[in-house]
């Protein structure tokens, strides 16, 4: 069993609220409201699991400032009264933003036993493997110095 502090406890308990609501706001025809809470809670969610100030450098580091305006903006449209326009921004949003961590995912998703066969069956495996290499933070890091 993984022991997590209490803040993180109520950063996993927040991102299954949001996903809940941002689920249930899809199912019932992208209502504006429930896919505003959902937001809500899973930025909220974000800053109790990982922190108030690494989620500001996740959002406003400088190669993110184009996901962090589509992110803002799809919460914006939404409220304005376009909510399948708004999810569009959020989701391209979110490809932006955590592709640096999809390899890191997909690599947990396929240690675990029911999943990690589903993850290598030969049609997923290589959509995955796609998704997993359009990660540009390392060449970012190379170009800069970094490593």
């Amino acid at each position: 069993m993984i022991s997590l502090p209490d803040t993180q406890r109520i950063g996993v308990g927040l991102t299954g609220y949001g996903v809940f609501f941002l689920f249930f706001g899809m199912i019932l025809l992208f209502d504006k409201a429930l896919l505003a809470i959902g937001n809500v809670l899973f930025v909220t969610s974000l800053a109790f699991a990982i922190g108030l100030q690494r989620t500001f450098r996740v959002f406003f580091q400088k190669h993110n400032m184009k996901a962090t305006g589509f992110f803002l903006g799809g919460i914006f449209v939404v409220l304005v009264g376009w909510p399948f326009v708004g999810m569009i921004f959020e989701i391209y949003d979110f490809f932006l933003v955590f592709r640096g961590f999809f390899p890191m995912v997909t690599g947990f998703i396929r240690r675990v036993p029911v999943l990690g066969f589903l993850l290598n069956l030969h049609g997923i495996r290589s959509f995955v493997d796609k998704v997993g290499e359009s990660n540009n933070m390392v060449e970012r890091q190379v170009n800069w110095g970094f490593i």
